[in-house]
């Protein structure tokens, strides 16, 4: 762990300051600070973080929609362009030039830009960016389990919104993998409705998935098709977490009813085999989703609010991420850790 302190900028209007009070260790967190990216950013240490959960002490005169003391939380992406098609549509999870909360010195803006600083996330005392991107967390929810939402709750709930779970489209919802990703995806489609199956190597995972709301179980083996045999067409949409070295994609596909969707959220680095007979004469599609935007960050902390959504979390003082990071990498989460500021008011 290093200290940083960064120089000071000119305020920006419309930016907002957050004392962080707890931040999310993500899979992407540990990745990053292990190199797995490429070499840390040649100006300096990597401020990593981005499951942001803190109070706005401090906001631009152009910032209406937050209140001093308001909590807030900030997921993976921090600004955008304003001006491309998407960030015009309020798509702006697309902005082909988006600031990631870490790590970016291509994209940045403004002063920052100019001092040529990188962005930096919530493994810190505070954080300060566009205030469009510190979305408010209602007063139903815990703010520590707000923390893992931000990011790896968006995650999943985007495509699980976008394609209608827990509707006629789309009622029953497998989920591919019990993790830090998996879990909440589990949560968030009960939550909106979905008889839910959860999809898992073994039978390590059924009791957690039962627990966490999952309706079914699936224990896979390394025969994936004849596992899936009993359970073809039975899907409408599956969630597919997990980054194996190889995916068997044409199994998982076997599992979708007619005009099911399959999406993509955990990145598998090897190519994937895909045939497509059975998509054309079912219809089924792959596709695959990025984060999401504020607006249905909005919508996750709502739902979460109302008690259906409760992440597994582990609370680490936040002086103890030099141990947290390799506990995580290691799978030891169960299923997702959050770092605790207790200066700034945070409760391990």
């Amino acid at each position: 762990m290093w200290t940083v302190r960064a120089g000071p900028t000119t305020p920006h209007p419309a930016h907002a300051a957050v004392a962080v009070v707890y931040s999310g260790i993500c899979a992407t967190d540990v990745s990053a600070l292990g190199g797995e990216f490429g070499p840390i950013a040649p100006f300096g240490p990597r401020v990593a973080g981005h499951e942001v959960v803190g109070r706005v002490v401090r906001k631009g005169p152009a910032v209406a929609h937050l209140a001093i003391g308001d909590f807030v939380g900030i997921g993976a992406q921090a600004d955008c362009c304003r001006q491309c098609k998407w960030c015009v549509d309020d798509r702006v999870n697309y902005c082909p030039k988006m600031t990631v909360t870490y790590g970016a010195s291509r994209y940045q803006r403004g002063a920052a830009k100019a001092a040529k600083q990188q962005s930096y996330g919530g493994f810190a005392k505070h954080w300060r960016g566009n205030s469009k991107f510190a979305v408010k967390i209602p007063a139903g929810l815990d703010p520590a389990l707000a923390a893992p939402l931000c990011c790896g709750g968006l995650t999943v709930y985007a495509p699980l919104k976008r394609w209608g779970a827990g509707s006629k489209r789309a009622r029953n919802v497998g989920v591919v993998g019990i993790g830090g990703l998996g879990h909440m995806a589990i949560l968030v489609a009960k939550g909106m409705g979905a008889h839910v199956t959860a999809i898992s190597r073994g039978t390590s995972k059924r009791d957690d998935a039962l627990r966490l709301g999952a309706d079914a179980y699936i224990a896979t083996s390394e025969n994936t098709r004849a596992d899936f045999k009993p359970h073809r067409r039975s899907l409408d949409l599956i969630i597919c977490t997990i980054n194996p070295p190889e995916l068997p994609l044409n199994d998982y596909l076997g599992l979708l009813a007619p005009e099911g969707q399959l999406v993509l959220v955990g990145v598998v680095m090897s190519p994937m085999e895909l045939i497509s007979g059975s998509m054309i004469a079912n219809a089924t599609g792959v596709s695959g989703s990025i984060i999401g935007t504020p607006e249905e960050l909005g919508e996750l902390f709502d739902l979460a609010a109302s008690g259906t959504v409760r992440p597994w979390i582990n609370k680490w003082d936040m002086d103890e991420i030099n141990q947290a990071i390799p506990a995580a990498k290691a799978g030891k989460a169960k299923y997702r850790y959050v770092l605790v500021n207790k200066d700034n008011g945070g409760v391990l």
